[in-house]
């Protein structure tokens, strides 16, 4: 018979379970041996598609309000449109929903969570908690252990990010520019305005008035509001780059007070979930084919920035499907549990 259940555990639906980061989702569900009792996938259309999890093909059901009836925890990643329509649904059932798009970041009454970063900003939710997005979920923690350890003053950021942050149909499109070039074509994009196989595009989502892109913006807001620095000056450049997995970062910051790189190394090591990769001698520094499959965030190049006081500059890699979404959801998830939060939960079958 398939473990598809645990008499005792929580009752947990994913919405949007069929695409890269639901599915990941699930797998990480299983991987971390969460209290599932029974899984609900669900999605736009079913389309008679099934999910695998702990040794079964679960049907996909088409999404309703009454989906969410006897939820207990429901992790979203179906597009902003999709949580603005069903995460108050859920949560007027009693579900707690964990959201991965950008419908409910920003809101004041929404809390935005890093699991090793502001846990206790899970205390006062009304039943809707945030995901960042993937390029600020791995800077986060980094600026959390500078702030603790030396105070932060500015941060400056160029993002380096793989075309899955744009979900798998940007993959297959690469793919397809790769086979295009070997066969000697020119290629093109079905996804971007320019064959991103050519050349990184130092455009991702829409531009804003200001000349920044909307990607940008959620880094320097979202990470104002997880460290609770509401006037940290950051800027940020973010860039699409022919790579199929993890988003890479190169990030300057300057300090309230003197930090010399071993001991931002030291403060980068304490921090739960980061590891620290950084022996240039020897071509050792993080990189995104190693991150790739990982739940780390990985640091190196740590160095001194001379052009400004109290200044550091660093390099650092995660993997956007993983950590920079579906992990950290599953971790938010665990939180809930953990800190009693789950108000809806069932632990007898």
């Amino acid at each position: 018979m398939s473990n598809v259940s645990h008499p005792e555990g929580y009752v947990v639906a994913v919405l949007g379970a069929t695409g890269l980061v639901g599915q990941t989702m699930i797998a990480i569900l299983e991987e971390r041996n969460f209290p599932v009792r029974t899984l609900i996938p669900l999605a736009a259309t079913s389309g008679g598609r099934t999910v695998h999890f702990r040794g079964a093909d679960i049907p996909v059901k088409q999404v309703q309000p009454e989906s969410f009836d006897g939820v207990d925890i429901a992790i979203f990643s179906a597009g902003g449109a999709a949580s603005l329509m069903y995460a108050p649904e859920a949560a007027s059932r009693g579900c707690v929903v964990v959201d991965n798009s950008s419908a409910w970041r920003m809101d004041a009454n929404v809390p935005l969570v890093v699991s090793q970063v502001n846990p206790g900003a899970l205390k006062p939710h009304n039943g809707i908690i945030a995901n960042p997005n993937c390029s600020t979920m791995q800077l986060a923690p980094l600026l959390k252990a500078l702030s603790d350890a030396a105070g932060l003053e500015r941060v400056v950021v160029a993002t380096y990010q793989s075309v899955s942050g744009a979900g798998a149909k940007s993959v297959a499109d690469l793919v397809q520019q790769r086979a295009t070039v070997v066969s000697g074509g020119n290629a093109t994009s079905t996804i971007y305005p320019h064959a991103v196989v050519s050349s990184p595009i130092p455009a991702i989502d829409v531009f804003l008035p200001d000349g920044s892109t909307k990607e940008e913006t959620k880094v320097v807001n979202e990470s104002r509001k997880i460290l609770d620095l509401p006037s940290l000056r950051i800027s940020a450049t973010a860039v699409r780059v022919p790579i199929e997995r993890s988003h890479s970062e190169a990030v300057h910051v300057e300090l309230s007070r003197a930090l010399s790189p071993d001991q931002a190394r030291a403060a980068f090591a304490g921090m739960q979930g980061v590891t620290v990769v950084d022996d240039p001698v020897n071509h050792a520094y993080p990189l995104a084919a190693d991150a790739a499959g990982s739940d780390e965030i990985f640091v190196g190049r740590v160095r001194t920035d001379n052009s400004v006081e109290h200044g550091l500059a660093f390099w650092v890699v995660s993997d956007n499907v993983r950590k920079g979404a579906a992990t950290n959801a599953v971790q938010i998830a665990e939180l809930l549990v953990k800190m009693n939060l789950v108000h809806g939960a069932r632990h007898d079958a």
